[in-house]
């Protein structure tokens, strides 16, 4: 299925580019999300007559999620959590848990750009965390897990 891209999307393409995807990926995925539009002759003319605002709107997220990681890079996160003797949690620290506490420092942040590739935290120390603010802005954020007293 052809395609032109509203949004810059990982993976796939930027703003403006007509690309080739299967239809499902269009129809569940893009298409929804008002990612992309069918790549027929009256939406790439809407397209071009829009290209101006939709470049301004793309700028506008871009220098957001940079002044956002800027304010994220400044902060150090403590989080408690129960542990044993040993240094292991009773239970564990997820993407959820990061999100809640560097919105309470200060910055607000969803849980779906939390990424946690190795799982959840499951021991007390210092974590590095990476954030996907947005497809070209990436953090890392260093997360202590102390335990309870």
């Amino acid at each position: 299925m052809q395609l032109i891209l509203l949004q810059k999307v990982d993976n796939l393409g930027d703003l403006g580019d007509m690309v080739d995807v299967r239809s499902g990926f269009a129809r569940n995925f893009l298409l929804p999300k008002g990612m992309a539009k069918v790549a027929n002759d009256a939406n790439v003319a809407e397209f071009e007559a829009r290209r101006a605002e939709l470049e301004r709107e793309a700028a506008a997220r871009l220098t957001e999620a940079q002044a956002r990681a800027d304010k994220i890079s400044a902060l150090s996160i403590v989080i408690p959590a129960n542990a044993g003797t040993e240094g292991k949690l009773f239970g564990s620290l997820g993407a959820a848990d990061i999100a809640d506490a560097v919105t309470a420092g200060g910055v607000a942040i969803e849980r779906r750009e939390v990424r946690l590739p190795e799982g959840p935290i499951r021991l007390v120390g210092e974590h590095e965390v990476g954030l996907h603010l947005h497809s070209d802005v990436d953090v890392t954020l260093t997360v202590t897990v102390t335990a309870e007293a």
